[in-house]
């Protein structure tokens, strides 16, 4: 399947903030991008929600705004790739294509109640040995099951095949295609906590447990597949195949060009996914999930993948909730002015640590302050505690894996933040990479559908990525130490102690 040189791919990255559109020209370049918001619907019990349809609207409208804005041709665009917030719930009728309800976003956790009964019941462990994952609402699953359990007429309709329960990724596929095609990639697929990472299949044994029947859900497909074909209401004059898919995070990996086992990237956004790619046999830990990165062309990838909670959101935290700093561009230059023998440690357990300490109790705390700690120690102790998370993480991986970490492939908005980048190349005593181009989940799908489309070539269309890389300067020893004080700081905050 091949195009002409002047061919476009479109990139669609639907996120948990908003839905963007990019047009990549022949070399992999983008080219233009276009962005719409969508609301976010949070109850007084703080259950957080997304509209279906707007998503699904504000998707045709930035595809239409994109194109017109890089004044291309539309009848050139070759393929379509789609990148999505994971583990986000919606459920839909599979006849209308209306949704029965809005979507339960990743960050609502009012399946719990329902995960507990799980628990109680033993499954714990047969979820984490299927599934990769640790038994939470986090994940699709117990978010499907809550709608099936609490929204009138919908177990009925599931029942009767009638219900689709999907991710945004299907849920686009879906509209798109015209209720054509009801597919979910690999990646997606491996995060709902109801597909068997060994078999490679929906497990009937935890639908079951979860009580959503396994005919509602999608039909799983390579990450490089073929989804269906979509002019997106229109739009187009001829309709276009969608022939990438991949979960967000993976999409950063994948954009990033981390093919190879042992390659690892790091996301810093409000909090921060760190994943190492593992090759093509699952490792499994109790520390880290596993999940599948992607298949392609029948072989998949498995990961190790880590979530932290705070780490942008600190910067966050210094600006609004203590006054500190008026923007996050100026603790680049308090850090560096900071005392080097300081050694206050901020450990930003606000709402708890993710992994690898999964201590949802634990509560934030400032250990090691002297009289002269002030504000460039504290605000360098809070950039500090961003890279120490990573570290924990990458450390908890390579034992795990026994894969030795050779370098570190980074994204998200304070990576723009060189004294951040230069202690965590220190800190890990590895090369950190900061690439140029900053919309790496989208990438990774375009490229994903490109490459399938025969407009890129697999090899080829990451040589062209221009990258910054942060080399170690510290001393090994000096950072050892600095290291060990934050694992103590960590230690005396899990049990309730300062010092």
């Amino acid at each position: 399947m091949r195009h002409p040189k002047g061919s476009y791919i479109l990139g669609i990255d639907q996120s948990t903030q908003g839905t963007k559109a990019l047009i990549f020209d022949a070399g992999g370049k983008i080219l233009a991008r276009s962005d719409l918001p969508h609301g976010q619907i949070i109850n007084d019990k703080g259950w957080v929600e997304h509209n279906l349809m707007e998503i699904y609207y504000n998707t045709l409208q930035v595809v239409r705004d994109v194109v017109q804005k890089a004044g291309i041709d539309r009848s050139l665009v070759a393929a379509v790739g789609i990148s999505n917030q994971r583990e986000t719930a919606g459920a839909w009728d599979r006849a209308t294509g209306e949704p029965v309800c809005n979507a339960v976003v990743w960050q609502c956790a009012r399946g719990e109640e329902i995960c507990r009964r799980l628990e109680k019941d033993g499954a714990a462990n047969v979820v984490k040995n299927r599934t990769g994952l640790k038994l939470s609402p986090y994940f699709s699953a117990a978010k499907w099951s809550w709608i099936l359990e609490h929204v009138p007429g919908v177990r009925e309709k599931a029942e009767r095949g009638g219900l689709c329960c999907g991710t945004i990724d299907s849920w686009l596929v879906y509209r798109l295609t015209g209720g054509k095609e009801f597919r979910t990639d690999y990646s997606n697929a491996s995060r709902t906590q109801l597909f068997n990472i060994l078999t490679l299949k929906w497990d009937e044994e935890l639908c079951r447990g979860f009580k959503v029947p396994s005919q509602c859900l999608p039909e799983v497909t390579d990450s490089n597949g073929f989804f269906g074909e979509t002019d997106f209401d229109g739009f187009f004059e001829k309709p276009v195949p969608i022939c990438g898919v991949l979960g967000d995070s993976h999409g950063a990996l994948f954009g990033h060009g981390c093919h190879e086992r042992g390659m690892t990237k790091a996301t810093y956004g409000t909090g921060s996914s760190v994943m190492m790619n593992i090759g093509e046999s699952p490792v499994m830990s109790p520390d880290v999930v596993t999940s599948l990165g992607w298949s392609a062309d029948g072989r998949v990838v498995y990961v190790l993948e880590g979530n932290i909670n705070y780490t942008g959101a600190v910067i966050t935290w210094l600006r609004d909730s203590l006054g500190l700093i008026s923007s996050p561009w100026e603790t680049e230059f308090l850090a560096r002015e900071a005392n080097p023998e300081d050694r206050t440690y901020l450990v930003p357990a606000f709402t708890g640590l993710g992994a690898p300490y999964w201590n949802t109790k634990a509560r934030a705390s400032l250990l090691g302050m002297s009289r002269t700690t002030g504000k460039r120690e504290i605000v360098k102790a809070a950039l500090d505690c961003i890279a120490y998370q990573i570290t924990d993480l990458i450390q908890t991986m390579e034992e795990a894996s026994g894969i030795q970490e050779r370098e570190l492939w980074v994204d998200g908005g304070p990576t723009k933040n060189e004294y951040l980048m230069q202690f965590q190349s220190d800190v890990l005593g590895i090369p950190v990479k900061v690439p140029e181009a900053e919309e790496l989940s989208g990438i990774g799908a375009a490229y994903m559908a490109g490459i399938r489309a025969g407009l890129y070539d697999w090899e080829e269309i990451f040589k062209g990525h221009m990258t910054s890389c942060f080399q170690p300067k510290a001393k090994p020893e000096d950072m050892a130490e600095l290291y060990m004080g934050w694992k103590e700081a960590v230690a005396k905050t899990l049990a309730g102690k300062s010092r």
